[in-house]
Order: C-alpha cells, then structure tokens, then sequence
C-alpha cells in the first residue's frame, strides 16, 4: 500500500489505516523495545505507548525524512523515557566489577556466533551500558546526541560505550570457550 495514503489516513483517524501502520511496524518496533528493556512485558507496554504517540503525533510528521525512520525514533524515545522515568539508566556499574577484560578479540569467533548468541550478550549488559550501545552501535546516534537525549555528559556516554564494549568483548570470548569445550 502507498505510504502517503497510509500517513494520510493516519492523520484522519482512519482505522484501517492505523491498523495498516500498526502490522507493518509492530514486529521491528517490538525489537527496538525489547532491545532497550529486555523485558517482554514491558516490552509490549512501551510497543503500545509508542504507537498511542505515533497515532496522536502523526500531525507533526513534516514528510521531511523517511517515515519508518520517524516511526523508530518515536519508539527510541518511549523507551529512553520510560528508563528515565523508571531510573533504569543508571551508569553506576562499577568497572572493577566487570573483571578482566582481553585486549584483543578475534573477530574471526564472531562468525561461530549466530545473532541470538550476539542479542543475549547485548540483553546482559547493565541498563546503561546497553541503553548507550544500543544508540550508538545500533541506532547511530552520536555521542553528543546520546548525551543530549540522556543527560549525561558526551565523555560519559563515550566511557559507557568503550564498557559496553569491553563487557561484550568477554561475554564472546566466554560463549567461544565454552563452545570449544564442548
């Protein structure tokens, strides 16, 4: 179906419209809620919250910019408010906590890893690291964006990347050593 017709429908209230928008969105929008909260249930309440924004803010979609791109910043922002609100984005994990971390990965054990086994890492991530490399990494945010959208400095949303990363770098390396245990 042509996209303008659905937008227009949309900003009309129409129904089949809404529930065109919604079937063709829901499923990677539900991935985006999951991968900022990781939590199913909360999930499909912020998957709904950000549709009830998308349905009453769809005035203000200028046409400017690809709508699916909008669409993912409206659910980005529902789910950086709520872990806001809910003060989720703690960046209090203490480094020394995280342990030793390699100084090098090779890249080659990624191949050995399906995307699930790469998703489950990301999920264990503590709320801020993961919030950070999600944005970054993921979304392509920048850091002086990331830092505007989460108030936080720009240096701190670069440290909890390179964490992030770090944390990442031996979640792979203890999936990779125990499948060569295997």
């Amino acid at each position: 179906m042509d996209e303008q017709l659905l937008i227009a429908g949309c900003k009309r209230g129409e129904s089949w419209a809404r529930k065109e928008v919604y079937e063709l969105y829901a499923p990677a929008m539900m991935s985006v809620c999951m991968r900022y909260v990781n939590n199913r249930e909360t999930a499909r309440d912020l998957l709904q919250d950000g549709f009830i924004k998308i349905f009453t803010k769809i005035g203000s979609y200028t046409g400017t910019g690809a709508f699916p791109g909008w669409v993912r910043r409206v659910f980005v922002t529902t789910a950086l408010e709520y872990l806001r609100k809910n003060d989720a984005i703690r960046l209090s994990v203490n480094f020394d906590e995280c342990g030793e971390f390699p100084d090098e990965v090779d890249v080659s054990v990624l191949d050995r890893l399906s995307a699930d086994d790469l998703h489950a890492c990301i999920a264990r991530l503590p709320n801020g690291y993961r919030t950070v490399f999600n944005l970054y990494a993921i979304e392509g945010y920048s850091h002086s964006e990331i830092a505007e959208m989460l108030h936080i400095s720009e240096v701190t949303s670069r440290t909890q990347f390179i964490r992030a990363r770090k944390v990442l770098q031996k979640s792979v390396q203890s999936l990779i050593m125990h499948e060569n245990a295997q």
